[in-house]
C-alpha cells in the first residue's frame, strides 16, 4: 500500500506506534480532520518512503518530534490546528525536498529555525497563530520558489529589510499581519509582480516620510486582489499614486492608521474596488466625487475621521453599494435626495455629523434597508407614515436630532425591528398602540421628548424587550406591570410627573376606583364653594408673599432655615442613632464636617452629615444645601430626608447609600468595578447633571464634581451629593462669579482663574472624573505632576498608547483587539471633549448622555 487516507472522519485515540512497520512502502498518510490525540510518534521517521504527511485538525499534543527531519523524501508536512507545543525542531531543516510546510494554530513558541529557510524547494509556508517570536531569519531571501508565506498572528518583531523577500518573485500571498514588526514598510513589494494578497495589518509600522511611499512600490502588481495595511501608526498621507494600484484591485484596507490629509481624487481609478475601508483616521477634506467610478463598490467605510463638506450626489450612482459608513465626521448639508436610488443599500450610518435639513422622501423607499443610524445630527421635520416601508430593518436610530410632530402609527409595521431610538428630539403626542405589534423589539428609547398620554398596555406583549427608556417626557397614567415591565427599574420612567404604578418603579401608587369617585365628589363640593375658595386662595397668596419676603430677609442676615420634610428628627434622636457620633459609625470626613451612619427609631438607616460650625463657610454651606435640595428632585441626586438645626448644631439627614462612595470602589484593593458598571455610573451622573442644567427652572451648577461626591446605592445606581458650594443661576443668567473654589484638579480653568461659574464648569469636572474612573489615576497623582496634567497625559497618549493609560484591571491581554478597547478609546475621546480648555468648545451634557449610551450599546451588542 502506498497511501493511507482517513481524512474527515471521527477517528479517536492515538496514532499506532508501529504504523510504519505495517506499511513499509507508505508514501502518503492522510489523517487530517479527525479526533486523534496523544503525541505524534517519533518513530514515524521509520516511514522512509513517506512523501506526504497530513495530521492537521486533530488533537495531537506534546512537541513536534525532531525525528521527522529524517524522512528525507517528505514533500508535504501538515500539522496545523492541533495542541502541539514547544519549539519548532531545527531538524526540520534537513527536509531537502519539502515543498509545503503547515503547522499554524498550535501552541508553539520560540523563533523560526533559520535552516528551514535553506530548503530551496519550499513553496508554501504556513506557521500562523503560534505565538512565535524573534525576527524573520534573513535566510528567507534564498527561497526563490516560494509562493505563499503565512506568518500572521504571532509575536514576530524587528524591522523588515528591503531585500528580505525580494528574490521570491513567485510570491502570490504574503500574510505578516498581527505581529510586532516595526520601522517603515519596505519597498520589497515592487519585485513581486505575481502578488495577489498583501496583509501587513496590526503591526507597528511607521512611514519614513509624510507620504506612504510603500504604496508606490505596488504599481507593478497587476494581480493584486487584497491590500491591507490597517492598524499601524503610519501617520502619513495617502499619495496620489494610490490611483496607480491595479485596476483589478477589489479590496483595500487602510483603517486605524493615523492617516492625515485628504482622500486623493485619483482613488477613483480603482474601478474594481468592492470594499474601501479607511475608517478611524484623521482624514480631512470632502468625499471625492470620483468614487462614482467605483461601480463595483459594495462597502464604503469612512467613519471616525474628520471629513467635511457635503455627501456627494455621485454616491447615489453606486448601484452595488451595500454598506455606507460615514458616521463620526464633520459632514454638513443634507442627505442626498437621491439616496433612495441605491437599491442594494442595506446599512446606512451617517450618525454623529453636522447634517441639517429634513429627511429625503426617497429614504423611505429603501425597503430592504437593515440598519439606519442618523443619530446626533441636526435633522428636523416630522417622521412620515412611510417609515413603515422599512419592513426588514432591525435597527433605526434617529436620536439626538430636532424631529418634531408625532410618532407615526405605521411604525408598528416594522415587525423585524429589534432596536429603535427616537430619544432627544421634540416629538409630541402619544406613544402609538401599534408599537405593541413590534414583537422582535429588544431596545426602545423614547426618552427626552415631549410625549404625553399613557404608556400603551400593548407593550406588555413585547416579550423580547430588555431595555426601555421613556424618561423625561410628559407621560401620565398607570405604568403596565406585566410582560417585560417586570424587568425595568425606575430609571426607565423618571421625570414623568403624571405616571403612577408599582413602587419598584419609584412612582406613586395609582388611585383606586373609590378614590377617583371621591375626587369627583370633592370637585362638585368645591365648585359649589367657589367664592370661598377664591377668597382662601387670595389670602394664601398674600400670606405666602409676606412669608417669602421675611424668609429672604432672614437668609440674607444669616438666619437658618430648613426644607419642608415629612420626617422630624431631633438632636437627641440623631445622637442616639449614631451612638454619640461614634467613630465606628463614621463614613467619611470632609472639609466642612463629618458623615455618620445612623439608625433612626423607626429602623431606617440614614447618613447624618454634621457640619463643623468652627469652619468659616459651614453656615453658608448648610444653607446652600438646604436651598438646593429642598427644590430639586431626581433619582440620581442624593435625597435629603430631614434636617436638624439650632444655633450650635447643623446636620442634614440623608438617604443612606450602602455601597459608599465611588472613590472607595475606585481606589480600594478590596473592591472592583467592571467597564459596564463604570459606564453606567457615569451615565447616572450625566443624568443628574442634565437635570441640574436643563431640567429645573433655574440652571444649577454643582461646582465640586469628584468621585468622593458620588454615592452608590445597593443596586450601584449613582447619586450625586454635597451641594455645599453649588450655584443657582438666574433664569436668564449663563454664569455667575464666586470666591469659593471646588477641588483642585477638577475645576475648570475659568473657574480657578476668574471665579466664573457656568454649567460648562461641571462639564469640565465631569470630563476629568471620566478620565480618572477609567485610568484609576487621580488628577493630583505624582506621575502627572509638574507641567503635565491628567488631561495632557491622556491627550498625548491617545490613541496609540490607550492600553498604557487605561486601568489594567479592565482588560486581559487577549481582549486587546476587541470592541472593549475601541469603546474605552471612545470614552477617553469623550472625556477630552468634555475638558477642553475653552468652555465654548466643550460638549454639553445632553451630548455626553447620548455618547455614553452609544458606547454602552456597542458593548452590549
Amino acid at each position: 500500500m502506498e497511501n493511507l487516507a482517513f481524512t474527515g472522519n471521527d477517528l479517536t485515540g492515538n496514532l499506532p506506534l508501529q504504523i510504519c512497520h505495517g506499511f513499509p512502502r507508505l508514501q502518503g498518510l492522510y489523517l487530517s480532520t479527525n479526533e486523534l490525540g496523544g503525541k505524534i510518534p517519533s518513530n514515524l521517521s521509520e516511514c522512509l518512503q513517506l512523501q506526504e504527511l497530513s495530521l492537521s485538525n486533530n488533537k495531537f499534543s506534546g512537541s513536534i518530534p525532531g525525528e521527522i527531519g529524517r524522512i528525507r523524501k517528505l514533500q508535504i508536512l501538515y500539522l496545523a490546528s492541533n495542541d502541539l507545543s514547544g519549539t519548532i525542531p531545527h531538524e526540520l531543516g534537513n527536509l531537502d525536498n519539502l515543498k509545503e510546510l503547515s503547522m499554524g494554530a498550535n501552541f508553539l513558541n520560540g523563533s523560526i529555525p533559520a535552516n528551514i529557510f535553506n530548503i530551496a524547494s519550499l513553496q508554501f509556508i504556513e506557521i500562523q497563530a503560534c505565538n512565535l517570536s524573534d525576527v524573520i531569519p534573513q535566510e528567507i531571501g534564498s527561497l526563490y520558489h516560494l509562493e505563499h508565506l503565512h506568518l500572521n498572528n504571532n509575536n514576530l518583531n524587528g524591522n523588515l529589510d528591503t531585500n528580505l523577500i525580494a528574490n521570491s518573485s513567485k510570491l502570490t500571498t504574503i500574510f505578516l499581519g498581527s505581529n510586532n514588526f516595526t520601522g517603515p514598510i519596505p519597498n520589497f513589494l515592487k519585485n513581486l509582480s505575481m502578488i495577489e494578497i498583501v496583509d501587513l495589518t496590526e503591526n507597528n509600522f511607521i512611514s519614513e516620510s509624510s507620504e506612504l511611499n510603500f504604496i508606490n512600490s505596488l504599481s507593478n502588481c497587476g494581480y493584486l486582489a487584497t491590500f491591507g495595511f490597517d492598524n499601524n501608526p503610519l501617520n502619513g498621507i495617502l499619495p496620489l499614486s494610490i490611483g496607480n494600484l491595479s485596476t483589478s484591485l477589489p479590496y483595500l484596507f487602510g483603517y486605524n492608521c493615523d492617516l492625515r490629509g485628504s482622500i486623493p481624487n485619483e482613488i477613483g481609478n480603482l474601478t474594481s474596488l468592492i470594499t474601501l475601508s479607511l475608517f478611524g483616521n484623521e482624514l480631512t477634506g470632502s468625499i471625492p466625487t470620483s468614487v462614482v467610478n467605483m461601480q463595483k463598490l459594495q462597502g464604503l467605510y469612512l467613519y471616525l475621521n474628520k471629513l467635511n463638506g457635503s455627501i456627494p450626489n455621485s454616491l447615489c450612482e453606486l448601484q452595488n453599494l451595500n454598506v455606507l459608513e460615514l458616521s463620526e465626521n464633520l459632514i454638513t448639508g443634507a442627505i442626498p435626495g437621491c439616496i433612495g436610488n441605491i437599491a442594494t443599500l442595506r446599512y446606512l450610518y451617517i450618525n454623529s455629523n453636522r447634517l441639517t435639513s429634513s429627511m429625503p422622501a426617497s429614504l423611505w423607499l429603501q425597503k430592504d434597508l437593515l440598519e439606519l443610524n442618523l443619530s446626533t445630527n441636526t435633522l428636523r421635520g416630522s417622521l412620515p407614515q412611510e417609515i413603515g416601508n422599512l419592513k426588514v430593518a432591525s435597527l433605526i436610530d434617529l436620536s439626538v436630532n430636532q424631529f418634531s410632530g408625532s410618532i407615526p402609527s405605521a411604525i408598528g409595521d416594522l415587525l423585524t425591528l429589534s432596536n429603535l431610538s427616537l430619544a432627544h428630539n421634540a416629538l409630541q403626542g402619544s406613544i402609538p398602540e401599534s408599537v405593541g405589534k413590534m414583537l422582535n423589539l429588544e431596545q426602545l428609547d423614547l426618552s427626552h421628548n415631549n410625549l404625553s398620554s399613557n404608556i400603551p398596555k400593548s407593550l406588555e406583549s413585547l416579550k423580547y424587550l430588555t431595555y426601555l427608556d421613556v424618561s423625561f417626557n410628559d407621560l401620565s397614567g398607570e405604568v403596565p406591570s406585566s410582560g417585560p415591565f417586570k424587568k425595568f427599574s425606575s430609571k426607565s420612567f423618571m421625570s414623568n410627573e403624571g405616571l403612577c404604578g408599582d413602587p419598584i418603579y419609584g412612582l406613586p401608587s395609582c388611585r383606586t376606583g373609590r378614590q377617583k369617585r371621591r375626587k369627583t365628589m370633592l370637585a362638585v363640593v368645591f365648585s359649589s364653594l367657589g367664592i370661598i375658595v377664591l377668597i382662601l386662595i387670595v389670602t394664601a397668596l398674600v400670606t405666602y408673599a409676606i412669608g417669602r419676603c421675611r424668609r429672604k430677609y432672614l437668609v440674607e442676615n444669616g438666619a437658618d432655615f430648613a426644607p419642608v420634610t415629612t420626617l422630624r428628627v431631633s438632636y437627641y434622636e440623631l445622637l442616639q442613632a449614631t451612638e454619640g457620633y461614634s467613630e465606628s459609625h463614621l463614613l467619611g470626613i470632609g472639609s466642612l464636617g463629618c458623615v455618620y451612619k445612623g439608625t433612626l427609631n423607626n429602623g431606617r438607616d440614614v447618613a447624618v452629615k454634621v457640619f463643623n460650625l468652627q469652619q468659616q463657610n459651614a453656615f453658608k454651606s448648610f444653607n446652600v444645601e438646604c436651598e438646593v435640595l429642598r427644590n430639586l428632585r431626581h433619582r440620581n441626586l442624593c435625597k435629603v430626608i430631614s434636617t436638624c438645626s439650632n444655633p450650635d448644631f447643623k446636620a442634614l439627614v440623608l438617604e443612606y447609600m450602602s455601597n459608599g462612595s465611588l472613590e472607595k470602589w475606585l481606589y480600594s484593593d478590596d473592591y472592583f468595578l467592571d467597564v459596564m458598571q463604570r459606564i453606567n455610573i457615569m451615565i447616572d451622573i450625566a443624568y443628574a447633571l442634565e437635570y441640574l442644567h436643563y431640567g429645573y427652572s433655574m440652571p444649577t451648577v454643582h461646582c465640586d464634581l469628584k468621585p468622593s461626591n458620588v454615592l452608590l446605592d445597593e443596586y450601584f445606581v449613582a447619586h450625586l451629593s454635597d451641594f455645599g458650594i453649588a450655584k443657582l443661576l438666574g433664569e436668564v443668567e449663563s454664569n455667575a462669579y464666586t470666591t469659593t473654589l471646588g477641588t483642585l484638579g477638577y475645576i475648570a480653568p475659568e473657574y480657578g482663574l476668574e471665579g466664573s461659574v457656568s454649567i460648562k464648569c461641571d462639564i469640565y469636572s465631569y470630563g476629568i472624573m471620566l478620565m480618572e474612573l477609567f485610568t484609576r489615576v487621580k488628577p493630583s497623582d505624582e506621575k502627572i505632576s509638574g507641567e503635565f496634567s491628567l488631561r495632557s497625559w491622556i491627550n498625548d497618549s491617545m490613541p496609540n498608547a490607550i492600553t498604557q493609560i487605561i486601568d489594567s484591571n479592565l482588560f486581559v491581554p487577549e481582549e486587546l483587539n476587541t470592541k472593549k478597547l475601541k469603546c474605552l478609546s471612545s470614552v477617553m475621546e469623550l472625556a477630552l471633549n468634555c475638558s477642553m480648555e475653552s468652555a465654548s468648545e466643550r460638549v454639553n451634557i445632553k451630548e455626553v448622555v447620548a455618547a455614553l449610551k452609544n458606547i454602552r450599546f456597542q458593548l452590549l451588542a
